[in-house]
Formats: structure tokens, C-alpha cells, sequence
């Protein structure tokens, strides 16, 4: 009964009503060159999650608030138990696609849509949820409502932070209050029982590898560190090579040492950028004086995020220049039981998979410290993503919500 229940409602997503779901959310923010630029808890953004409250409503759900403004969308259950979570983001890159984000939400809405018209009860309440500032584009760091949802006590430091304008997290939260004066805020408690987390690639491989759905089964691990070079400004024209102390010089030596390195330790997993640098005085006839440049690498193995910590140092230390570490976070590994129901999923559709490590953080990796989770990844066109050009097939689009529907109410009609 339970597989006949969860084929019958991923049998009932409407392709339309998703498709046209995504392309009405993406109105919210729209750009003139077809992406979309919302901002969190931006004026525009607070009409987009009015919208969705709306729509929750009147598909017969609750919605409840937290602390980081939160949203979460519960069609309640036959019994009272921990719930099955769905969901993901609504904001997006100032340059961001219709996608990334937002798909993990509207699927979500039509798998209520879904059981409403199947007609079918769960055992566990179902929540879809949209968390609050993932991009981190607004307020830095990012996937600040998922994280606070884990871990509450962040919420003190997140207050804060402060946007380009001057403008604290803390005061658009109150905003957000006052704008939804109804909604309740969601009763701390127990942790729920599963989180899945649909999501577009924002990468190659399933294109690549022509494989519909991907079964997430962790992330990697990251380090980010702020190199500095320090050397000493003088005359382009005048300073004979030998005599210069150029800060730019040793920041390519240094870079070059460090990407070797990287490559030596991480093999074909590695990733390793170098996004941001900062050149004084910046100037087309002075030899550079300070050079501050990024280092976002990422692997899947702890011990090789350890390792290259450890010779990364050694070479800072060895060129006489400094670092500071600006953010880390340990590899995530998905839950077995969850992964399967994933797999699962994607089987009972005859739909090809891949197991899959993704490469950008989400939001489930935080709710893997919540309770047991997982992800599901549909192809991104041309692995593009955080770009207007951001597209997914339609076809791939409403299979991996057929996925999603079919694994949700396998988890959510798992006894206690």
C-alpha cells in the first residue's frame, strides 16, 4: 500500500502546474536578459514568499515562522511524528537563474498539490521548507536560515551582519515580522525525521554522462584562505629587476605552489580557485607594494582538507607571506538510510541514475546535522548555473519532482 501510494502521487505531479510554477516565482525579481535578481529578505522577496503563503493556504497547509524568517509549509499528517522536510531557497544571485533554489521549493509545493489531488494521507506530517539567505549574496555567510534552523545560538552573530547598504540582518528580520503579522512561529521541536533536498546540478557531469537524476551522497569539504603578499611600491621605470621587492611576483610564485600542491594531494577530485584578488596601490606604473588573494579549495576526504592545511602553511611560511582562514567546513556524508530511499525512487520510475558528490554547499548539509538527509540532482544545461542562461530540460525538471514525490511519501509513511 505504502509503494502503491507513493507511485500514485508521483504519478500525479502535474507538469504544467510545475512548470508554470517556476516561471511565475521567477517573475518576482525579474531581469530584462531572463534571469532573476532577488535579494533575501529584500521588498521583493517578501512579495515572492507572500505569494507562496498564499499558495500554501489554499492547498490546506500550515505556515510557520522561526527566528531567521523561515518558512515552513505542513500538510499535516495521520499521526503526530516528526516530519518529512523537503524544500530549499528562494533567494538568488544578483545575475541568478529561474532554478537554483527555487526549483527544490515549487517542487515541494507540487508534491502537496500532488498528494491533494491523489487524494492520499501520510502517516508523518510533510513540510515544505524555504530557508532564508543561501546565497549569502545580501548577508554573508551564506545558508544562514538552514544553519540557525540546526543551530539557533548563530542567530545572535547573523543579527549583525549588515548589507552593502548599511542594513543589519537583525532589522530585516523585523520586517519580515511585521509583514507577516499572522504567521506563527514554529514550536521548537525534535529533530525531524528526514530531510530531502531536490536541487538543479550546477554542474557537467549528469549532462555529461546523459543520466536524468543524480543521487547526492555527500559534499566536500572546503577551505578558504586569504593569502597576503607584501613587497614594496616603486617606480616601474626606473627599478632595476634584480633591485625590486614585488609583491605581485611572489603572490604568482606563491599561487603557482599552491595549486601544484593541491593537485598533488586531491588527484582528479580536487578543486581548487583563486577568485579574488586585491592589488595595491593598483597602479599601471608602480610595482605592487600588497597582493591579497583567495583560495577556495575543496575535496571530498578530510584528511586530504588536513593535509593540504598542513603544507599550505608550510609554503606561506616559506615565502614570508601570510594567510588567514576565512571559512571552513568538513566534508558531509548522506545518510545511508535516506540515499536509498532516494535510489529507491529513482528505480521505481525506470529512471537511470548516478550517484553523485556534489561540489557547491546546500542547504542540506546542514540539516545532515539536524536529522538523516540526502539530495536529488536533475541536469543543469551546459553545467551552468548563477547565470540567466541557467536552464534544466523540462522533461528532467518534472522527473526529478516525480522522485522527489515518490521518495517523500516512502519516508513519510515509515513507522516510528
Amino acid at each position: 500500500m505504502i509503494q502503491d501510494d507513493a507511485l500514485k502521487t508521483a504519478c500525479s505531479i502535474n507538469a504544467t502546474r510545475l512548470l508554470e510554477s517556476i516561471q511565475t516565482l521567477a517573475r518576482f525579481g525579474a531581469r530584462d536578459d531572463g534571469g532573476v535578481d532577488r535579494p533575501a529578505l529584500s521588498t521583493i522577496d517578501i512579495e515572492a514568499r507572500r505569494h507562496l503563503v498564499e499558495r500554501a493556504i489554499a492547498l490546506g497547509c500550515t505556515v510557520r515562522t522561526d527566528a531567521c524568517a523561515n518558512l515552513f509549509f505542513r500538510r499535516e499528517g495521520l499521526q503526530d511524528l516528526p516530519p518529512v522536510m523537503t524544500g530549499s531557497h528562494i533567494d538568488t544571485q544578483p545575475t541568478g537563474g529561474k532554478l537554483d533554489g527555487c526549483y527544490g521549493v515549487l517542487a515541494g509545493f507540487e508534491c502537496l498539490a500532488a498528494l491533494n489531488d491523489a487524494n492520499i494521507r501520510t502517516r508523518r506530517p510533510f513540510e515544505v521548507v524555504a530557508w532564508t539567505n543561501e546565497e549569502g549574496t545580501r548577508f554573508q555567510p551564506g545558508a544562514m536560515g538552514s544553519s540557525a534552523f540546526v543551530d539557533p545560538a548563530l542567530l545572535q552573530h547573523y543579527g549583525q551582519a549588515k548589507d552593502s547598504n548599511g542594513i543589519t540582518l537583525a532589522a530585516t528580520l523585523a520586517a519580515h515580522r511585521d509583514a507577516f503579522p499572522a504567521i506563527k512561529t514554529r514550536a521548537v521541536q525534535e529533530n525531524a525525521h528526514a530531510f530531502v533536498e531536490l536541487h538543479i546540478e550546477q554542474g557537467p557531469l549528469l549532462e555529461l554522462a546523459d543520466i536524468p537524476l543524480g543521487v547526492v551522497t555527500g559534499i566536500q569539504g572546503v577551505r578558504w584562505y586569504a593569502v597576503h603578499c607584501k613587497g614594496a611600491a616603486a617606480h616601474a621605470g626606473t627599478t632595476p629587476m634584480h633591485a625590486r621587492h614585488d609583491a605581485m611576483t611572489l603572490a604568482v610564485a606563491v599561487r603557482a605552489e599552491i595549486s601544484a600542491l593541491a593537485h598533488q594531494l586531491g588527484g582528479d577530485d580536487t578543486r581548487i580557485t583563486f577568485g579574488r584578488w586585491t592589488v595595491l596601490p593598483n597602479s599601471i606604473n608602480t610595482i605592487a607594494s600588497d597582493v591579497t588573494f583567495t583560495v577556495d579549495f575543496r575535496h571530498p576526504d578530510a584528511s586530504v582538507l588536513d593535509a593540504f592545511d598542513t603544507r599550505l602553511s608550510a609554503c606561506i611560511e616559506r615565502h614570508a607571506a601570510t594567510r588567514e582562514a576565512l571559512f571552513t567546513h568538513p566534508p558531509v556524508v548522506f545518510a545511508p538510510s535516506v540515499i536509498r530511499r532516494v535510489a529507491e525512487a529513482c528505480n521505481a520510475l525506470s529512471s537511470p541514475l548516478m550517484n553523485i558528490t556534489s561540489g557547491a554547499f546546500h542547504d542540506a548539509m546542514y540539516l545532515a546535522k539536524h536529522c538523516p538527509a540526502a539530495m536529488l540532482f536533475v541536469p543543469s544545461r551546459g553545467g551552468i548555473s548563477h547565470n540567466p542562461l541557467e536552464a534544466t530540460d523540462d522533461d528532467h525538471l518534472v522527473l526529478g519532482t516525480r522522485a522527489l514525490a515518490h521518495c517523500l511519501v516512502q519516508l513519510c509513511n515509515e513507522a516510528p
